[in-house]
């Protein structure tokens, strides 16, 4: 068979290849770095104005429009220029050195693979839910603009995430379109002779043949597997059917295709990374494939191939409640896995279920995605501060004894990749204070840079803004009234609604009950007095779907929707179906406030309200996930006490009363009190500092580059020294281990002595080894912090021999007395040099 390439092929001959400047318009469409450059945005306008607007989708724009318009557009001496410098700046962009390739130049990273089961690049694309997409979609992008070698691995899905429409009831009906290959921005992966690159991969009693296709993301590819091949029998081809649709057995199969199949297939195209970011535990089984083709190249076995290669594996849990891992009952996974672990892993099933098991020998307990990606990473992650203190707490079960702070998840707070998210003119405000390459190193500097604009500058700004979406608003409920049926009438009302003057707040997010999207909707008769103040008037952009098998969250959406429908009501308040990435575009873009109110700490991070920063929005939100590291009260406002709750009535409805005061006593007048110019001064002020502050904290750029210098490149360094010389330090690391499983029961403490002088205490304490050689352990003396601070962890060295006691080692430590003896006990904590503790090895004895 030939080797596989990564040349893409047109996937019909019927487009105009042979008209001239033709080639240069499916370049920039097939690239979805012209989902963020406003530049390309006329190209497309000009050639269907009305498609593009309702498509934003390149690539259906170029093979809608008829052969005599791209000939007659290409003829324009302009337009072709144009069309020439996009295609000449593209290419120079991606051959220039970047960020990455400036300052890590020697270090070992040559590719990072990133597995996510969605990712969100662009509403021509739709094979995204929300959230975790978001997240997966901007740091590709972002990777591109900094240079950083990543690839993307998912899943192209048929019908992809459904689509909401409100029927005339009110209630929440969910399409499931088809996603034509055809019509998406993606090509697919052929081999040199032309052959379609496809995968076989071996389930129970039957094979399921993937075909790959690639996405161009500027310089990086993200590549998709879907197994609507012909030679699949009917159920089988639709296996990546719907994301998130149907039952465990569909779930279970999906993330075999994406781990399994994810990593084989960069094996085919000839691609060895060095680090497998693994984004949610939906892609963990790529830890267990990564390891036997480990073992494959080096004749290893699966404890030394996992050992090897689980230090290049770096696991991002986006989850803030134990419910929400995946989860497979036992007989699945013996279904699905058992074969696998014997022939290809040479394991028993006891042993992989052991990997997906808070307890071993529980033969009923459930196995655990998020166990698997822990116990085969080199690193685990939470995405915000907060959310790393949970995920510490959610994951202690696998790390029994050790303190909370020490359970090992640290944390990189998500952002979002601005110029996705920028209009076109907060496109060129930035670029006028900043600088067009702004995203493209370092953001520090932009803080005092924007901070230069005048008021008036910035408040011209919003206020066309809003002007922008209200037309959006109008037109995109007209048609969504139209769709279902409404009267002419009432079609024809809806030019009416909304001012582009008055206060504009946006709330829009997945109907679910922890995000309380109906807060806001406590007090119904406050909420109208609200919005109709006479003087002050407020309008509310909502949207959001609520998963199909979610009753509770569907009932809030006919909730909403109830309300709306009231004649006094339905002026001021606008439900926008069918939340996607073209709809949360027009609103981050043009709302004035961006209103979050989960219950803390179950929105990990949250990406919605970063998206609103550098189009000059703020925020007013729960004290959780990014917002409670962001908030100061100079760059927006706060809700709750950020302390937790939970699933409490009583508190709701303090929050919503807290929220009407907010609303009603500081934000509403300082939107509305103006200086002679009929500038909101302060209410600019606030602005600014937002944008200054917030902006490059929470862009992509800047996660990306935590990533990389924090996780990628040591990862790299990390997984190169144990793969030498087919994985020799693998191999001592699987004897020390199991050496220290052997002989840790017999490890124990004796006596303690403790003396106090001059201000300090000198502990020390008796040891039986039990034949430990002293560098496999270290002996700590600890305390916990005070006040929130960090724990005492003072190294205790051997001095000699116990005089009463030959076969005991007396340690001892000094520490300050500022503190009572009773606040230390010393520890035992095994060590190997490059091994994490606890992630890799939890074993831990107290003395008391």
């Amino acid at each position: 068979m030939s080797p596989p390439t990564r040349t893409s092929h047109p996937i019909y001959s019927l487009l105009p290849t042979d008209v001239e400047g033709f080639d240069s318009l499916a370049e920039l469409a097939l690239d979805m770095h012209s989902s963020w450059n406003h530049y390309a945005d006329n190209v497309w306008r000009r050639l269907d104005p009305e498609l593009w607007e309702i498509t934003h989708n390149p690539w259906v724009v170029l093979q809608t429009v008829a052969r005599d318009r791209i000939e007659h557009v290409l003829a324009d001496p302009a337009f072709r220029k144009s069309v020439d410098d996009l295609v000449r700046d593209r290419r120079q962009a991606v051959a220039a050195p970047a960020w990455f390739q400036q300052n890590h130049s020697s270090s070992p990273l040559s590719c990072a693979a990133y597995f996510s089961l969605e990712f969100m690049l662009s509403e021509a694309l739709p094979i995204y839910s929300g959230g975790l997409g978001n997240v997966a979609g901007d740091q590709l992008k972002a990777a591109s603009d900094l240079g950083v070698p990543v690839v993307g691995v998912g899943l192209l899905y048929q019908q992809g995430y459904f689509r909401q429409v409100i029927d005339k009831d009110g209630a929440q009906q969910a399409l499931f379109p088809y996603n034509d290959p055809g019509q998406l921005p993606i090509t697919p992966l052929r081999r040199a002779d032309g052959e379609w690159l496809r995968l076989e991969i071996a389930l129970p009693g039957y094979s399921v043949w993937l075909r790959a296709w690639q996405v161009q993301v500027g310089r990086t590819t993200l590549y998709l597997l879907d197994s609507n091949d012909a030679a699949n029998v009917p159920a089988h081809r639709g296996i990546a059917s719907e994301l998130y649709g149907g039952g465990p057995e569909l779930r279970l199969k999906q993330e075999l295709l994406l781990g399994i199949g994810g990593w084989r297939l960069l094996g085919a195209l000839g691609i060895q990374p060095e680090v497998c970011h693994l984004n949610e535990g939906h892609a963990a089984f790529a830890v267990l494939e990564r390891a036997r083709s480990f073992m494959q190249e080096s004749a290893q076995p699966f404890d030394v191939a996992l050992a090897v290669t689980r230090a290049g594996n770096l696991f991002t849990t986006h989850t803030a409640v134990a419910a929400g891992f995946d989860r497979f009952p036992p007989a699945l996974i013996e279904q699905y896995l058992g074969g696998y672990a014997e022939q290809k892993l040479g394991i028993a099933l006891n042993e992989l279920m052991a990997l997906g098991r808070r307890d071993p020998n529980d033969a009923s307990e459930s196995f655990n995605m998020a166990y698997l990606a822990i116990r085969g990473s080199g690193a685990v992650n939470g995405v915000s501060r907060l959310h790393g203190k949970v995920s510490r707490q959610l994951f202690a079960p696998l790390f029994p004894q050790w303190p909370a702070e020490e359970v090992p998840v640290g944390h990189v707070t998500n952002g979002v990749h601005m110029p996705t998210w920028d209009s076109a003119p907060a496109d060129d405000l930035w670029t006028g204070a900043c600088g067009k390459d702004r995203w493209l190193g370092p953001t520090e500097p932009l803080e005092q840079h924007i901070r230069r604009v005048s008021d008036a500058n910035l408040w011209q700004f919003r206020i066309a803004a809003s002007q922008s979406l209200v037309r959006y608003a109008r037109e995109r409920l007209s048609r969504q009234l139209t769709a279902c049926g409404a009267a002419p009438e009432a079609v024809a009302e809806v030019q009416q609604f909304f001012d582009p003057h008055a206060l504009t707040l946006g709330f829009a997010r997945r109907f679910a009950t922890y995000k309380r999207p109906n807060l806001l909707l406590h007090d119904p008769q406050r909420l109208l007095r609200l919005l109709t103040h006479p003087d002050r008037p407020v309008q509310l952009i909502i949207a959001g779907k609520a998963h199909p098998d979610d009753g509770a969250g569907q009932a809030l959406v006919h909730e909403w929707i109830n309300f709306i429908r009231r004649p006094e009501v339905r002026p001021h308040i606008i439900f926008l179906s069918d939340y996607d990435m073209l709809l949360t575009e027009h609103l981050v873009q043009g709302v004035d406030v961006w209103i979050n109110t989960p219950r803390r700490p179950w929105e990990a991070c949250g990406t919605s309200g970063m998206k609103v920063l550098v189009n000059g929005g703020i925020n007013l939100s729960e004290l959780d996930g990014w917002w409670a590291e962001a908030y100061t009260p100079d760059v927006g406002w706060a809700l709750g006490d950020g302390r937790e709750h939970g699933d409490d009535p009583a508190w709701d409805a303090i929050e919503a009363t807290a929220l009407y005061n907010l609303l009603e006593q500081e934000i509403v007048p300082e939107f509305y009190a103006r200086d002679e110019q009929g500038i909101p001064t302060a209410w600019v002020a606030r602005m600014r500092e937002s944008m200054a502050k917030l902006t490059p904290r929470f862009s992509a750029n800047r996660a990306v580059r935590e990533y990389t210098e924090q996780h990628y490149i040591p990862a790299a360094s990390a997984y190169a020294a144990r793969a030498a010389d087919e994985g020799a330090l693998g191999r001592q690391m699987v004897a020390w281990r199991q050496a220290t499983e052997k002989q840790w029961a017999g490890l124990r403490f004796g006596e303690v002595k403790i003396t106090t002088k001059d201000a300090q205490h000198r502990v020390d304490v008796q040891l039986f080894l039990n034949g430990f050689d002293p560098k496999d352990i270290r002996v700590e003396l600890f305390a916990d912090g005070l006040d929130g601070g960090e724990p005492v962890q003072q190294g205790m060295k051997p001095i000699g021999i116990s005089p009463d006691a030959p076969d005991g080692t007396i340690y001892r430590a000094t520490v300050s007395a500022a503190r009572p003896e009773t606040d230390y006990t010393a520890r035992v904590i095994p060590q190997f040099d490059g091994v994490g503790v606890p992630l890799e090895e939890a074993r831990i004895l107290w003395q008391r």
